[in-house]
């Protein structure tokens, strides 16, 4: 496929050695596109045993330290402040590309008023699915779940394993918010939801497109595949949405939600328990994993609004002082 005269950047950021192989095969991934990137950019999270390894052994990207603080957001953002691409393209370390992924997004920005496209993240499960987990919360893992798109269509936000955006996108509204994406294992997030949404706010003729074609493979270790993290995740992804409804407002904040709730969440306990009485008996686990993981979301949710109502209380107080007593030196 021949080069079209929009530059890509892409940027990997990673935190831990112990996904050391992933990183590698995300890379080569990246190298291998029919579209090639401009420039591959890996950014090693407050690691420096990585970084160093990284530098020796990872050819042909630039590695580069977090020069922020730690986390996800600060990661992300050192990466754009040496992007030189006019779209910038972000995928996880633990995740691979199918070969067409950026020839995919890129067609997108042929239309003006598209100024993000993102893609399918397929869950790459290391020992196979639990026939518990519902596909409606593959959010849990970082991929694509039921409920979203099955065509190219717009969406409110991106996902952060499979995303891209213009680069006046970041001049317009600004870089990841730091205090609200994952830190290392804490399974928080929201960063990227909370940039799409300042996006539409601060410029609403843009498009966000979502187009299941451009596909990446996410490796979903046995760790995350158990009922603890499904039920932490959950927890923390209701304190992360409290986080976005306080800084973009509940209406925004929440509209997908909304409609996840009201409308998807129903329809997967009645498919599960349509599946148990065809005798699949996960099927009942499966619906029971939905009203699950949605009260323990809401409960995090309101534990979030809370926290917050408490930190908005916290106003500094500011103690008058009595003046300090003159000096008896002076002449009387």
């Amino acid at each position: 496929m021949t080069k079209v005269a929009r530059p890509i950047s892409v940027i990997i950021c990673a935190y831990t050695e112990a996904r050391w192989d992933d990183l590698l095969a995300a890379v080569e991934s990246v190298r291998r596109q029919t579209l090639p990137p401009d420039e591959i950019i890996v950014v090693i999270d407050h690691n420096p045993a990585l970084l160093a390894r990284a530098r020796s052994m990872i050819g042909g990207a630039q590695v580069i330290a977090n020069s922020e603080a730690r986390g996800l957001s600060g990661a992300r953002n050192t990466g754009l402040s040496v992007a030189r691409g006019a779209i910038i393209a972000f995928m996880d370390e633990d995740a691979v590309a199918a070969e067409d992924w950026l020839a995919t997004l890129d067609t997108h920005y042929a239309e003006p008023e598209v100024v993000g496209a993102g893609g399918a993240i397929k869950a790459a499960w290391a020992h196979g699915r639990p026939s518990w987990f519902p596909e409606e919360f593959d959010w849990v893992v970082g991929c694509t779940y039921t409920g979203m798109p099955v065509a190219p269509a717009p969406v409110r936000n991106l996902i952060g394993c499979n995303m891209s955006f213009r680069r006046e996108v970041f001049a317009r509204a600004g870089s990841f918010k730091d205090g609200i994406g994952r830190i290392g294992t804490l399974p928080v997030g929201c960063e990227e939801t909370e940039l799409c949404i300042r996006l539409a706010q601060i410029w609403p003729q843009s498009v966000l497109r979502y187009d299941p074609q451009a596909r990446v493979r996410h490796t979903v270790p046995a760790a995350r595949a158990r009922w603890g993290y499904f039920r932490s995740r959950c927890y923390n992804e209701g304190r992360s949405k409290a986080l976005v409804a306080k800084l973009v407002g509940s209406r925004d904040g929440l509209a997908t939600e909304r409609s996840y709730t009201l409308r998807t969440l129903p329809l997967g306990v009645a498919r599960g328990i349509g599946d148990a009485l065809r005798g699949d008996g996960a099927g009942l686990l499966r619906a029971g994993a939905i009203i699950a993981g949605l009260i323990v979301t809401t409960a995090g949710y309101g534990v979030g609004q809370v926290e917050s109502l408490l930190e908005a209380r916290r106003a500094p107080v500011t103690i008058a002082t009595a003046p300090e007593p003159a000096s008896d030196t002076g002449s009387r």
